[in-house]
């Protein structure tokens, strides 16, 4: 603990930030699902102000944590008439760039699903490319899986879906000006 006269230790800047992500979305009938940008059915989907991609929304977390920033709630208020039924996926492109103009980039990400359906597996190819192509990595970094809480809880009801995400970002080197590059090469 830091305080009353202790001194943080450091053993400098690795220039690697972990950060994790959770979303809950309740279904409504009325409603497409969209999980990690694939319109999965036209109804009993999820309640939400945008599309409601509990998965996007995890993992849009997961990188603003990482990369020390408020949560999406800060930067995409439901409070937002603009972002009434905005795709997450566009979302997700903006926290991208949003965490590479403070310095970041994503290396990977990690994410589950949690529900008792939609199966997942029948859509994680496209999920994954829709994710990557949003934060702009090879699809390798990406990584996604589903479960189920086995019938418990609200995800087991059949109430609403959970996503989980974990992100890794590294420092970016800031670019080096005319008078650095010039300096070094003597």
């Amino acid at each position: 603990m830091v305080g009353s006269g202790a001194q943080a230790v450091s053993d400098g800047d690795s220039g690697l930030r972990v950060g994790l992500g959770f979303d809950a979305h309740r279904f409504v009938s009325a409603r497409p699902l969209v999980l990690g940008g694939v319109r999965i059915r036209e109804r009993d989907g999820l309640q939400g102000h945008s599309d409601a991609d509990v998965l996007v929304h995890a993992i849009m977390d997961a990188l603003l944590g990482a990369a020390g920033l408020e949560d999406i709630g800060h930067f995409f208020p439901d409070t937002d008439p603009a972002l009434a039924g905005a795709g997450s996926v566009g979302l997700l492109a903006t926290v991208a760039d949003l965490i590479r103009q403070k310095g970041w980039r994503p290396v990977n990400v990690d994410a589950v699903v949690i529900c008792e359906e939609p199966r997942v597996a029948p859509y994680r190819q496209a999920m994954r490319e829709r994710l990557a192509a949003a934060m702009g990595v090879e699809i390798e970094r990406v990584g996604l899986r589903g479960t189920t809480t086995e019938g418990m809880g609200f995800t087991g009801r059949g109430e609403g879906i959970a996503a989980q995400a974990v992100a890794l970002v590294e420092r970016v080197p800031a670019p080096a000006t005319l008078l650095q590059t010039l300096a070094g090469a003597d």
